[in-house]
């Protein structure tokens, strides 16, 4: 014990942060304990602990055909590594992963089995990427699992004698033509058993049952959790999704369901639009007949006034547990407005390649928060940004997780358990400090990524690619999109793309009548034939998930964008220089833009999307 207490005193002057302080190291429990310890020593020598990984990834890895090539050996070290495999993006393995998918089990990228396929958010050539993963990763996913509410007990104690009103969901899975499931990294882990069969823990107790969980039918197992949640008020300690835009996708959904929601609470009876039987079994435990609820539900959401929803229906909460960082920052003050000022913790750092790293201060403000890469998880390599950015990035300017300075950009290069060598993940992270040895990263941004509203991310290429297809309707009425940029708006929930277009006519045109030539009808199948454009994540967003709503044509009136360069040139650029941006988020500039715009489309109909189509392209 007196080590452990030794430890927990070094993890709290570590964590320690102006913000907000851990309370004293007598209340640390001793399972947190052994947790905060493993932090402490996976991060006191993180290169000690990098060589080691990347031993046992070529050690089990290195007489794949893909290292072969190379001329790697399982007795190769990290000098010959460096030297001899070059950096690699998703089009560069796609050859190796497609021959996977189609059945080969030799071993490709891994001397391990590929255990299924894990689907990116991320697509090349507008379909989900899909990363190959083994059994053991699991593992390695569960153990950064386990690290988050240790670290969270520090700032806010108490969290094991309440629940967790998480809104978690699964998504539809495909199988690869060799039969391997290919689905988001999330719906594998629900449906593991890591998951299913997990002890109860005090730290991770849920309002949601894991019947509820699992229905695919994205309604369904809104309508259970919500109920379950509502049910279970009192208990409750934080509220949260995995992302921002999911969490406000749940208040929207009790505004459009109270009313039913407030009736089966007090009936205590499901609706019959739930009809999964494993829900409604699931959901039977919990829900009862309580008049006394179903009044306050009623009360608190017919007035009209959501501001603070979620501590007046949930008033034990303490915080929000969602990422809000990179793009799903646009929804901070959406957050700060339904939770009356709740803190928003962004516990961990992670993608469908690989687990990556903790916040070790989750109470901080969003805008600072930062993530301790933990050494344990993979290979960790960073490009320098300048030189990702001219191009001329080659393996050979690659730096150790141990080398990075304070300040700089760079782009994660990761080298995985399951065989992803040097692979460029695409993420630009900034260094703001070290915790220990280890370095600790803000994340920037994702490289190339114009538009996201929640898991889809859309960029320049693929919008000029939506504009031209969509752009072809206008040539029978004498049109064409003369210029265009984009905003992702999310005032309303759910969020949607919208396109600003300046329209030229032939034959004489000018003012609001700039777009006469073009009805009415032809604008909003423009909007429809843009959304069938985009990739398959955002058309799954919104055909399946409802998590991003019909997108919307803003047509300017002519001379609009010459504004937008005059306005730009009077804020200091330069007039040879100026390019126009296709994606906006400058409120002066939106305000501009919206004061001229002389008349608005959305899609009249959901995309094409199927769950069985083809997870990589062919």
């Amino acid at each position: 014990m007196a080590v452990m207490a030794e430890v927990v005193s070094t993890t709290r002057a570590a964590l320690r942060s102006p913000a907000s302080q851990p309370p004293p190291a007598a209340v640390v429990k001793d399972a947190d304990a052994e947790k905060l310890q493993f932090i402490e020593e996976m991060t006191s020598d993180v290169d000690a602990v990098q060589e080691r990984v990347l031993g046992e990834i070529l050690a089990r890895n290195a007489d794949t055909e893909y290292l072969s090539k190379y001329g790697l050996t399982s007795a190769s070290d990290r000098a010959t590594f460096r030297a001899k495999v070059p950096m690699a993006t998703y089009e560069d393995l796609q050859p190796y992963i497609r021959r996977i998918a189609d059945g080969d089990r030799s071993p490709i990228l891994s001397g391990h089995p590929v255990s299924e396929f894990l689907t990116s958010s991320g697509t090349s050539a507008g379909e989900r990427k899909l990363m190959p993963t083994i059994e053991d990763e699991l593992n390695r996913r569960q153990l950064l699992y386990s690290l988050q509410m240790p670290v969270m007990n520090m700032y806010v104690p108490g969290m094991d004698k309440g629940k967790a009103l998480h809104f978690l969901f699964v998504k539809s899975e495909t199988k690869t033509p060799g039969g391997l499931a290919a689905r988001p990294v999330l719906t594998s882990y629900y449906k593991s058993n890591h998951f299913k069969n997990r002890p109860f823990d005090a730290n991770n107790n849920y309002t949601s049952p894991t019947g509820a969980i699992l229905c695919v039918d994205a309604f369904q197992s809104m309508y259970a959790q919500m109920v379950c949640g509502l049910c279970q008020r009192q208990d409750v300690l934080r509220v949260g999704a995995v992302f921002a835009s999911g969490l406000l996708r749940a208040i929207r959904f009790l505004q459009l369901n109270w009313e039913q929601l407030a009736d089966d609470i007090e009936a205590g009876s499901l609706t019959p639009r739930v009809t999964d039987p494993s829900v409604r079994e699931a959901v039977a435990g919990i829900l009862r007949p309580d008049p006394e609820l179903a009044e306050l539900v009623r009360s608190e959401c017919s007035k009209g006034d959501w501001a603070g929803i979620i501590t007046r229906i949930w008033p034990n909460a303490k915080y929000l547990d969602v990422i809000v960082t990179g793009a799903m920052a646009q929804y901070i003050p959406t957050l700060k407005y339904y939770s009356g000022g709740l803190p928003m913790a962004c516990t961990m750092y992670a993608s469908s390649e690989c687990y990556f790293g903790l916040n070790l201060r989750p109470m901080c403000d969003p805008s600072e928060v930062s993530y301790t890469l933990m050494p344990n998880m993979c290979y960790f390599e960073f490009l320098p940004m300048d030189a990702a950015a001219s191009g001329d990035g080659d393996a050979s300017q690659l730096v150790d997780l141990a080398r990075v300075e304070v300040g700089r950009e760079y782009e994660l290069v990761i080298t995985t358990y399951a065989g992803l060598n040097r692979y460029r993940v695409g993420d630009v992270l900034q260094v703001t400090g070290f915790h220990n040895t280890a370095p600790q990263f803000r994340f920037v941004r994702r490289k190339n990524v114009l538009l996201s509203i929640e898991s889809d991310k859309t960029d320049e290429a693929e919008l000029q690619r939506a504009v031209e297809r969509a752009s072809a309707l206008l040539r029978p009425h004498g049109a064409a999109v003369v210029e265009y940029t984009s905003q992702a708006y999310t005032k309303r929930i759910p969020g949607h793309y919208v396109i600003y277009w300046e329209l030229l006519t032939k034959g004489p045109a000018s003012g609001t009548g700039a777009n006469a030539a073009v009805d009415k009808e032809t604008l909003d199948r423009c909007c429809l034939e843009m959304e069938e454009a985009m990739n398959t994540v955002y058309r799954q967003s919104r055909v399946a998930d409802g998590s991003i709503g019909p997108l919307e044509i803003r047509v300017v009136r002519p001379g609009t964008f010459e504004e937008l360069m005059d306005y730009a040139i009077s804020r200091g650029a330069s007039i040879n220089q100026y390019k126009v941006p296709r994606c906006v988020t400058f409120p002066p500039i939106i305000e501009l833009l919206d004061s001229r715009v002389v008349s608005t489309h959305f899609s009249p109909a959901l995309p094409h999307w199927t769950p069985g189509q083809r997870s990589h392209s062919d």
